[in-house]
């Protein structure tokens, strides 16, 4: 993934992602894994490099935090890094003291509750049921 990509998705949010996301998203822009027998998609970031890429990448990461930010009762300044099967994200909420700052901490979010569920993105792949990245 390109640098610029990042770049334009951040600038599109108002945000910075914290590096452990931008580490992640330049080695793998999307794909799955499955935590506690739940399965979760990572939104990727949108990539305008070729045709197949643009495709693939339509559900980016700007694009569905925007749309989850008109749900009732989403965090306003979340960002949605993962979707599950119906409403329920893995969001990023920004820092205490630096608002344009995403934090690490992963949050399980969905209409009725807000939760830490991992102190990073990298330490998801910890909490995998098998161990394994399928990205």
């Amino acid at each position: 993934m390109q640098q610029k990509f990042i770049d334009e998705a951040q600038l599109a949010l108002g945000v910075r992602f914290p590096r452990n996301l931008v580490a992640r998203l330049r080695r793998l822009n999307g794909g799955e894994v499955t935590i506690d027998g739940q399965t979760w998609w990572f939104h990727p970031v949108w990539d305008k490099s070729d045709k197949k890429r643009l495709t693939r990448t339509s559900n980016d990461i700007v694009r569905e935090t925007l749309t989850a930010r008109t749900w009732p009762g989403f965090p306003s300044a979340a960002v949605a890094i993962a979707r599950g099967l119906g409403a329920e994200r893995l969001v990023l909420l920004p820092e205490e003291d630096d608002p344009n700052q995403l934090g690490e901490e992963v949050f399980y979010w969905d209409p009725e509750n807000l939760e830490s569920i991992a102190s990073s993105v990298m330490d998801l792949w910890v909490k995998t049921d098998d161990g394994e990245d399928r990205e």
